[in-house]
């Protein structure tokens, strides 16, 4: 019996999640839960899982929380993540919060010797480096959860270290991969929300659609598997049943296959080394669609190039490009701002960042550079504000 505890627990990923765990209750058990503000979902997952501590977003909910469920104790806020992920009862924390937030409560959990389902790209982005020094010091096992990465992982299961030349993730494309760059200029919220693959929260289905979550993946990639930018690429693949492929050095190509199905990549993550039945109907190999494969549209998704630029900088950049995504992404769910305006965003605060960029040598330092880099983005995001230009400069 493996006990688990869950930052996120009420998100898409944290919902699937404990659905795998209510599948195999033979196998795990949930001790803790982190949670935001979605308390009706939340109060479902405390009776059904009855964890020792949960945590959430305000102090006022977790006080109203314990009047109702006194056999669990409840916290609160950035700390009561800390807290939940370094739970004395648990030995693997999921990672399902989504943005910066995910990268102190990874930490707490590493430093606590846990192992960690991560499923919140933004934690190696912003301090990959950091974060791998944390795990190989610790002896913890880091498992992604992300369905590339996690594909990559099953690929690389059995060849030495030194035996992948080359990382491709694959990406549906999006919502708009199809469009016109005056199409896409002109798209709202909703049709940037239609992912035509996965089902997942607001923010990361803008990543999808602009492809920022690739170029993070990039970036996840590289920390992950010790591989150069220069050997991870991407490719569209619409039809997302290949998740990645790994070419080995005789030139051979392992390809991971599977349906469209995040409890799959959850469950290998929970359960590894060993695997559990199938949570998904399984691929039906003689009834599959035609799949293609093409190269990523760099003009209409500079996303990808930003990314692979911050990657290289290294220092600070990598946690500025997360920063001024998070940031304008909110101000285009908010109808701010226009969707070519998020990647024009991102490049002007790396280019304001890049004279001052410095090497990473702490978390405190990749923190502050992350505050620093939303207050700029901010500053350029409020043209979009402005009543008198308005929508004349929006880009």
């Amino acid at each position: 019996m493996k006990r688990i505890a869950v930052l996120g627990s009420t998100g898409s990923i944290g919902r699937a999640t404990l659905a795998v765990v209510e599948a195999f209750p033979e196998h795990f058990d949930v001790v803790a839960l982190g949670a935001g503000s979605n308390l009706e979902c939340l109060r479902a997952q405390i009776r059904r899982h009855c964890p020792a501590c949960v945590s959430v977003a305000n102090s006022d909910d977790a006080r109203d929380l314990a009047t109702e469920f006194r056999d669990s104790k409840f916290y609160w806020g950035a700390d009561g993540l800390e807290t939940i992920a370094s739970h004395t009862g648990a030995e693997m924390i999921v990672v399902a919060v989504v943005g910066a937030m995910g990268l102190l409560p990874t930490l707490a959990a590493i430093r606590a010797g846990k192992d960690i389902a991560l499923a919140n790209k933004e934690t190696l982005v912003v301090a990959g480096d950091l974060v791998m020094d944390a795990v190989r010091a610790a002896g913890v096992h880091l498992l992604p959860v992300d369905s590339e990465h996690c594909a990559i992982h099953q690929a690389l299961r059995g060849h030495a270290s030194n035996s992948s030349l080359h990382l491709t993730l694959t990406a549906s494309g999006g919502p708009f991969w199809t469009w016109s760059r005056e199409a896409m200029d002109a798209a709202t919220v909703d049709e940037a929300l239609k992912h035509p693959t996965w089902r997942m929260g607001a923010k990361i289905s803008i990543d999808s659609a602009t492809m920022m979550n690739k170029g993070f993946e990039i970036i996840e990639a590289h920390h992950l598997f010790g591989v150069p930018e220069q050997q991870i690429d991407v490719v569209i693949h619409p039809q997302s049943l290949i998740h990645a492929l790994v070419k080995l050095i005789d030139g051979s190509i392992v390809a991971h296959m599977s349906t469209t199905d995040m409890r799959l990549p959850i469950s290998y993550a929970l359960a590894w080394p060993d695997r559990l039945t199938a949570p998904a109907p399984p691929l039906d190999v003689t009834r599959l669609p035609a799949l293609t494969f093409e190269a990523p549209d760099l003009e209409r998704f500079p996303a990808l190039e930003l990314a692979r630029a911050a990657l290289l900088a290294g220092g600070e950049m990598p946690a500025v490009l997360n920063a001024a995504n998070e940031v304008a992404v909110a101000s285009f769910l908010e109808g701010r701002c226009s969707y070519p305006s998020v990647a024009a965003t991102v490049a002007t605060t790396l280019d304001r960042w890049a004279p001052r960029n410095r090497p990473l040598v702490s978390i405190e330092q990749a923190l502050a550079a992350d505050n620093a880099a939303r207050r700029l983005a901010a500053e350029h995001l409020m043209k979009y504000d402005d009543p008198v230009s308005g929508s004349e400069i929006r880009c």
